[in-house]
């Protein structure tokens, strides 16, 4: 079973939420990873913004052929309201729910979100990976914070996204004319490598295989049409 660090609970106002944002953004580590991925994890959220059930849904993959290794989804109620800028208090413990079932530990974990590219350097991406103390990055399909120059059409080309000056993350072009994709760490990885699984991780769509097959996972779930359960592969 996968654990992680419970840093802070959850029962907190928006303000309060605000303050942990800070104080936790200076424990962030963006880094090289230390040893080579060998797996790789893909976790999306899906509800209504005005309901507070919450899907949540992980898939873990081998990078050598992006063979489905496990899954996991759950449903969840979320207790923290809509609020833009701290959407992962409202979607982290539904996604640590479902971490906690995972009978494989990730070696690098790919969220639907931010990591660093937030207006206090501190999406979901990074908020999770410290809990988890995984590398974890963001790969997100719209932009929160942050300016880039369009990358060139081919797939493969980036351009910096930046915020004040700083570099935050990448505008990846992952299919040849296609929009781009979003990239940014969140915790234990750099931008390079982070760049480097999303375009490792391509099925032939825009979105990488982790996070489209999560994203399919829990869009599955809230239909109805698989159980809420851990099923191994």
């Amino acid at each position: 079973m996968a654990e992680y660090n419970p840093l802070h609970a959850w029962d907190v106002t928006p303000t309060e939420a605000v303050a942990l944002q800070q104080q936790m953004r200076q424990q962030i580590r963006i880094e090289p990873l230390t040893a080579p991925a060998q797996t790789i994890a893909g976790c999306d959220i899906s509800f209504n913004k005005y309901e507070e059930t919450v899907y949540a849904g992980i898939v873990v993959l081998r990078l050598s052929d992006l063979s489905v290794v496990e899954e996991v989804g759950v449903v969840s109620q979320a207790t923290f309201p809509y609020v833009p800028g701290l959407l992962s208090f409202r979607e982290a413990p539904a996604l640590l729910e479902a971490w906690q079932q995972l009978q494989t530990l990730p070696d690098v974990v790919m969220f639907d979100g931010m990591g660093i590219a937030h207006p206090r350097r501190i999406g979901i991406a990074s908020h999770i990976g410290l809990f988890i103390e995984r590398p974890s990055f963001g790969c997100g399909k719209s932009v929160l914070v942050g300016k880039y120059d369009e990358p060139a059409p081919e797939r493969g080309n980036w351009s910096p996204m930046k915020h004040y000056g700083e570099i935050i993350g990448a505008a990846l072009r992952t299919k040849n004319r296609v929009n781009p994709v979003y990239i940014s760490p969140g915790h234990l990885i750099d931008l390079p490598t982070a760049i480097e699984l999303t375009l490792a991780t391509d099925g032939g769509y825009r979105i990488p295989e982790p996070t489209r097959r999560a994203h399919n996972l829990v869009n599955a779930l809230r239909r109805g049409e698989i159980p809420a359960t851990n099923r191994a592969a």
